[in-house]
């Protein structure tokens, strides 16, 4: 049955993927019965990280390009009346030394907030973006999506991912390595050398592959799409079909016809575009090498990716539809991390939840403007603020803020790290200032944020300080015009959670503006919740 996407009756939401190639957009209508339509995809050539790699900056003409073409997708999506703009950057943004330039620009003249996300979450988005569209069953697949400046490689059964990397291996990257200005055939030596180059760069995630059985490889993104569309018309003699599976023999005896083709001759291959015939030598190196090496027999290509995977992240999230066990991505990374680091998980929980009751109490009677996304980060900040005690307890602050900062949590933009890696760093010693690095690095609005967050997470820290879970409850009531009472319900004394308390009468006088003069504690025998 055909959908009227022009129908009123939805949500309006565009995803943007700005890559190192090109910057891609869907636009879906969500519909209340948690389905959705498309409305349009669009896709722009603009070569970001064109001239990049090597001096790790975005060129000034490439910023230009990429700021045009995003401008017009923001202006479109407005015209469909777009509730929102979901939008991240990938390599091209993410290695580059003037990314804060770049980001001001895009939202400064193209009206767009754009985050930049990390190699890892880019595979995640990738497979969920990829494996919503495939109906392969149980069978064992490593998917590849082969971009303009790096690699995602995962593997998973369609269902679930057991691994994910990303790997500084690129269309875009690689040709400006070996093959920058080469308009004539490509000879079998520098084939060679960069086949050479993409099994170096890629050892780590080969040996730990190596060995183990795979059924096929799923190829996404513009390299997989034109090989297999070439392939089609070689082998098959006709366009490339979704459900059409190509051999390696087959992949190789294309790669091995462009090579003998100058750019020119390229060009004017079947299935190849044209746009796409000075950097496919590079990015068919990468997935032929990849393919070898991993004794994969044949791959099939997916139309789906990046920007469909933040489709499928968005609406899990909207329908809070438990991801494994109930849990997000994001709560399972968190607690994966944690238990990686051999974290206190009992006093991580109290304090979690003790933090969480003080922020609601806090907006309930006015003391903050923040929500739901604001409580979830304090969540994930309670749950990792003693990380750093693995390594040392001395300044085991600022090594939670290090792990958080670099662990790479999936499910999270760079600015939501940020507020969590912050948050933690700031449970205890100074309040935040300008001159703290780690505050500095912040945008106005998250330092807003953490402000209040960290304020939370330092009395939620200290009504734990015996790490014997005594306070139960705990919540922030008026008490007059300019003080807080700190009202708390208990199983047991807690005078020394109370004297813990009191050290951060001043940074609860920053945050707040208000004393907190009183402070407290209710034994209860009956503790059952309500």
């Amino acid at each position: 049955m055909a959908l009227d996407v022009t129908s009123g009756d939805g949500r309006v939401v565009a995803f943007l993927d700005l890559g190192t190639n090109s910057v891609r957009l869907l636009l879906v209508r969500v519909h209340p019965g948690h389905y959705y339509t498309v409305i349009t995809q669009q896709k722009e050539v603009v070569r970001l990280g064109e001239g990049e790699f090597d001096a790790q900056r975005l060129q000034p003409a490439a910023m230009d390009r990429a700021i045009l073409v995003c401008r017009k997708f923001v202006e479109l999506a407005q015209a469909y009346n777009a509730a929102e703009i979901i939008a991240v950057a990938t390599a091209a943004t993410r290695e580059a030394t003037n990314q804060g330039e770049f980001l001001h620009r895009l939202q400064r003249e193209a009206n767009l907030d754009v985050h930049v996300i990390s190699g890892r979450e880019e595979a995640r988005l990738v497979f969920a973006g990829v494996a919503s569209g495939l109906h392969l069953g149980a069978r064992r697949l490593v998917f590849l999506d082969i971009g303009g400046g790096s690699t995602e490689v995962i593997v998973g059964d369609g269902q679930e991912y057991s691994y994910l990397d990303s790997l500084k291996l690129g269309a875009i990257r690689l040709t400006n390595l070996y093959l920058a200005g080469e308009t004539g055939p490509i000879p079998p030596g520098r084939y060679a050398q960069l086949r050479n180059h993409v099994h170096n760069a890629a050892m780590r995630t080969l040996q730990h592959l190596q060995g183990q059985h795979f059924d096929l490889a799923v190829g996404s993104s513009g390299t997989v799409e034109n090989l297999a569309e070439v392939a089609a018309r070689r082998y098959l003699k006709r366009r490339r079909r979704r459900d059409d599976i190509f051999t390696f023999a087959q992949l190789q005896g294309v790669t091995q016809m462009l090579c003998t083709l100058s750019v020119e001759e390229r060009r004017k291959v079947p299935g190849l575009n044209p746009e796409r015939a000075d950097i496919i030598i590079a990015g068919a190196a990468i997935f032929e090498t990849l393919m070898a090496v991993l004794d994969l027999p044949a791959f099939c290509f997916s139309d789906r990716g990046l920007r469909d995977g933040l489709l499928e992240d968005y609406l899990a999230r909207t329908e809070h539809a438990p991801l494994v066990a109930g849990l997000s991505v994001r709560e399972r990374s968190v607690l994966q991390l944690g238990r990686t680091c051999a974290f206190d998980e009992p006093h991580a929980r109290t304090v979690e939840r003790l933090a969480v009751e003080l922020f609601d109490s806090a907006r309930a009677i006015g003391l903050h403007p923040f929500g739901e996304a604001e409580r979830e980060l304090l969540a994930h900040a309670a749950l990792l603020h003693d990380l750093g005690a693995f390594l040392s307890y001395t300044n085991h602050h600022a090594h939670s803020y290090y792990f958080i900062r670099n662990a790479e949590l999936l499910g999270f933009n760079e600015e939501e790290v940020g507020i969590v890696a912050a948050t933690a760093f700031f449970h205890r010693r100074t309040y935040p200032k300008p001159r703290h690095p780690e505050f500095a690095e912040l945008d106005t609005r998250p330092r807003r944020v953490v402000e209040t967050l960290c304020v939370l997470l330092r009395i939620a820290e200290s009504l734990d300080r015996s790490h014997t879970g005594a306070v139960k409850h705990a919540a922030l009531r008026p008490s007059g015009k300019k003080s807080l009472a700190l009202e708390l319900t208990a199983d047991s004394d807690c005078q020394l959670e109370l004297w813990g308390v009191q050290h951060h009468s001043a940074a609860m006088e920053k945050a707040f503006h208000r004393r907190l003069v009183i402070a407290s504690a209710y034994i209860a025998d009956d503790l059952s919740e309500p």
